[in-house]
């Protein structure tokens, strides 16, 4: 099948609204650069659309009616958002679920040390990374401390001009004969990823004065003594904001677009639904995706299954039949990016078949590697029912894969959410350079997801 670009439908007008939704995008990516800061500002702009929390009308025993907005956040790293619908809740949901963790470096627990003068921060790198590319690159700190007292100090370190950044060292091409012999996982060890972050001694008789230097600096500025990095969450990103890219500025260069640049849309569908919906509309941002969902925060958890049955109780007369209705009469997209066709590596796609950036959003009937592993392939009826409603709402789409068959692949949150019974595509924007500290997208294929994403709650 011949391919459309997305760019020809558009006229001056529209393309405005285009370049306008991808300014806001950019301020969600350079704001939420972790998935604490993207719940944070995803409660914020809820709050702002008249969301309510539905653990407050638990708590007073409020009965939610339709057209009812709630939201509720789940540990600060996922938020679920619904709209109440007319229909009863065990009908179903029409449910966007996107993750908001993206490939990043974390701290230990026990970091900070001094090497031959310099201090150090030791690190545990989070997802899948080519750790080479990690060295060498500005980096800024984020994240939460929180003191043995239980109060908390948020962390974001490196992003205005007047604040320090961090580094990772690399080797310098002229004594690196023999790491450039080793393969690209090999040229940098885990172990290696050591972040810089101080060189100037304190004066005195300290053993590690460096060091002590650093601990000083903390305790005066943030009042953080070395044994609060046990309670810490503190994570290192790309430093500096997303930018145009390209002469034409058709295209957006950023870290986190895998997979915020699903998650903003997702949320933003919702956000911006005006009335009563027939059934119960849902956006799930949601944590833990890149290290396989696991954890409390994850999908791999029970958590966004308690969550249905608070607004079930909020609703109706609770029920765990009603519940279990309610998730397998849903149907999903599960808002996750796309491998996009890149010309300087063709060999590892099967063009008929591959994401075109600026071809609009993608959708992927399975994902997996080889033989389908770990996919939930979705069927056909629900992809015929998608093909109508993507044409009802003149939504430039796609169908792809990750890769050639024998390649690789990936996974989403899709197949966890197939296990309720509901039916479950993956859909999403095609990106460039994925899971690098700076990635790629195009600005029509995030504004044709968040078309696609309005009209599947419409429709």
């Amino acid at each position: 099948m011949a391919r459309k670009s997305a760019w020809e439908k558009y006229d001056a007008a529209s393309l405005q609204r285009i370049d306008g939704f991808a300014k806001e995008y950019r301020a969600f990516i350079d704001q939420g650069k972790t998935e604490r800061e993207c719940v944070a500002l995803a409660r914020q702009a809820a709050e702002a659309a008249g969301f309510t929390d539905l653990e407050q009308a638990l708590r007073e025993g409020k009965k939610l009616n339709p057209g009812d907005r709630v939201y509720r956040c789940w540990m600060n790293k996922s938020i679920v958002l619904f709209i109440v619908g007319e229909r009863a809740l065990r009908e179903g949901m029409r449910i966007l679920g996107a993750h908001i963790d993206s490939p990043r470096i974390d701290l230990k627990q026990n970091p900070l040390y001094e090497e031959d003068g310099l201090a150090y921060l030791d690190t545990q790198y989070y997802g899948g990374i080519k750790k080479y590319q990690w060295v060498a690159l500005p980096l800024a700190l984020h994240g939460v401390v929180v003191r043995i007292d239980g109060s908390v100090l948020t962390v974001s370190i490196g992003e205005s001009e007047e604040d320090p950044v961090f580094c990772i060292s690399d080797l310098l091409p002229h004594l690196a004969q023999d790491q450039l012999k080793l393969d690209g996982e090999k040229l940098i060890d885990g172990e290696a990823l050591n972040l810089i972050v101080g060189g100037y001694p304190l004066p005195g008789d300290e053993k590690e004065p460096v060091k002590a230097n650093v601990l000083k600096l903390l305790k005066r500025k943030y009042n953080i003594e070395e044994e609060d990095f046990i309670s810490a969450e503190l994570e290192l990103v790309p430093a500096g904001k997303s930018r145009d890219m390209g002469f034409d500025g058709s295209m957006i260069l950023g870290y986190g677009h895998d997979d915020r640049v699903c998650a903003y849309p997702s949320m933003r569908a919702v956000l911006d639904y005006k009335g009563t919906p027939a059934h119960t509309l849902c956006a799930v941002l949601t944590d833990k995706e890149e290290i396989g969902s696991v954890g409390a925060t994850g999908m791999r958890s029970h958590y966004f299954e308690n969550i249905v049955s608070e607004l079930l109780a909020c609703t109706a007369k609770y029920s765990e039949f009603y519940v279990k209705r309610a998730l397998s009469n849903s149907r999903m997209l599960s808002s996750d990016v796309s491998a996009g066709y890149d010309p300087n590596y063709a060999s590892v796609f099967e063009k008929k078949n591959a994401a075109f950036l600026g071809s609009g959003v993608c959708f992927n009937k399975y994902t997996g590697g080889r033989g389908k592993a770990s996919s939930s392939d979705a069927n056909a009826e629900f992809i015929g029912e998608l093909r109508r409603i993507m044409r009802d709402g003149g939504v430039t789409y796609q169908f792809a894969e990750l890769g050639k068959v024998d390649v690789g692949g990936g996974g989403t949150i899709a197949y966890m959410c197939a296990k309720y019974c509901m039916n479950v595509i993956d859909c999403g924007v095609p990106v460039l350079s994925m899971h690098a500290p700076w990635e790629i997208i195009s600005k029509v294929d995030l504004y044709e997801a968040y078309r696609c994403y309005c009209a599947f709650l419409r429709g």
